[in-house]
């Protein structure tokens, strides 16, 4: 407990300064840096972390879509022609064409359930990185405010989930992916994201809102809040199944008492996706 602990502190103060100067490039480098790791990570628990042909296209991939993401936000030369959304999905496409073709010269070398495994988990980690970017740079009105929610709701939801269920814990969620999690922990990690959003949505109407801005839906901002905690608890106990097929306990040892980035992360993943697909639907473009 203590080790978590001091783990979370030191990790706040690397943290925090990234959200405090996020209109910098410490942002989108802070993702590109969790992503190498996140690959690295991902490669590592499916076994083909020493196969350079399948590894260096997902490194660069890491590294470089969270800053492409800044450049298109920024419209810096060539970027300025060029829609976000369409070069990360023209960028993944290209990467599965590459694997599938190391797979097929690699003459039964490869196992192709396995490079698909890593391929996906590093998109659901490398999306989730750029989308924390995207949402930060492309979001406009309250979204200057609302990529905060990533990290609040996921992070909500796994503490208080912890020690909720630390607490008050007897019945098991689901003992056959993550034996310690608990129905009463789901409950109180669901309670204390729904305040979060409606704290969020108080704080808006009253410090932040804009004299042509339209206030905040409460009711609204709670249940988004609701299934932002059920999509963070999704996060993470998919990613502990992936560690269940590859007999693994967790991702990396970076964060001591946590486990690598993916471990820390998985939860922010979803709810990144999430939201960024809430807010692309709401409004209407990439």
């Amino acid at each position: 407990m203590l080790k978590r602990i001091i783990t979370a502190i030191a990790a706040l103060i690397v943290f925090v300064p990234c959200m405090i100067f996020s209109d910098t490039w410490i942002y989108p480098i802070f993702f590109s840096l969790c992503g190498v790791v996140a690959v690295f990570e991902m490669a590592r628990c499916v076994g083909l972390h020493k196969n350079l042909w399948v590894t260096i296209p997902l490194y660069i991939a890491a590294a470089a879509a969270p800053c492409y993401m800044r450049l298109a936000y920024l419209k810096i030369h060539i970027f300025s022609y060029m829609n976000p959304a369409a070069g990360f999905l023209l960028l993944a496409l290209l990467i599965v064409v590459w694997l599938y073709g190391v797979t097929v010269f690699s003459k039964g070398a490869l196992d192709v359930t396995t490079v698909s495994t890593a391929f996906f988990g590093c998109l659901y980690a490398v999306g989730g990185f750029t989308c924390a970017v995207y949402l930060h740079d492309f979001a406009s009105g309250y979204g200057k405010y609302f990529y905060l929610m990533i990290f609040i709701g996921a992070w909500m939801t796994d503490t208080f989930a912890y020690f909720t269920g630390r607490l008050f814990g007897k019945h098991k969620l689901i003992p056959e992916i993550s034996p310690k999690k608990t129905v009463e922990g789901a409950i109180g990690g669901l309670v204390f994201c729904v305040i979060a959003f409606i704290a969020y949505a108080l704080l808006y109407n009253n410090l932040w809102i804009t004299h042509d801005a339209e206030p905040l839906s409460v009711a609204v901002f709670a249940v988004v809040g609701l299934i932002t905690s059920v999509v963070s608890m999704i996060g993470d106990l998919a990613m502990s199944a992936v560690k269940r097929r590859f007999d693994i306990k967790d991702y990396g040892q970076i964060l001591p008492g946590h486990g690598g980035v993916l471990d820390r992360f998985d939860s922010v993943l979803a709810v990144s996706i999430l939201l960024t697909a809430a807010y692309v639907v709401l409004n209407g473009s990439l």
